[in-house]
């Protein structure tokens, strides 16, 4: 009797490996700014769902402050490490919703965290 399981393997005929190769020339093309970038967004959307921000009617619910606080640390060392590699245009708006976020992580905790100990704020400075 099988049952299905998420983490089984699954045979993948030898096509498959053309598919791969495929992948890594197309991602071969695609330059650094703009998966950095992709990066930090995807970071930005996931952060905002965890503070409570989606549009879905049941953002309350979605919301988990502690999962947010991982993602804003993460979005904010990537975009400190990446500002002098991608330059002031792609990295203030970056900044600019990284500052956003967390300045609704600090509105919405209940113990506020003191200056400087926010999430990311290690990478950032205190965010008022």
């Amino acid at each position: 009797m099988s049952t299905s399981d998420s983490n089984s393997h699954v045979y993948e005929p030898a096509g498959a490996q053309g598919d791969v190769s495929q992948q890594i020339r197309d991602i071969s093309e695609v330059p650094a700014i703009e998966v950095i970038t992709t990066a930090a967004v995807h970071l930005m959307s996931a952060a905002a769902v965890k503070l409570g921000l989606a549009a879905e009617e049941n953002a309350e619910e979605l919301k988990d402050l502690d999962e947010a606080r991982k993602l804003i640390t993460a979005l904010a060392g990537l975009v400190t490490a990446a500002a002098p590699e991608i330059g002031s245009q792609h990295a203030g708006p970056l900044r600019d919703g990284l500052r956003s976020l967390q300045l609704a992580f600090r509105e919405e905790s209940i113990i506020p965290d003191a200056p400087g100990k926010g999430p990311g704020e290690k990478y950032t400075g205190p965010v008022n």
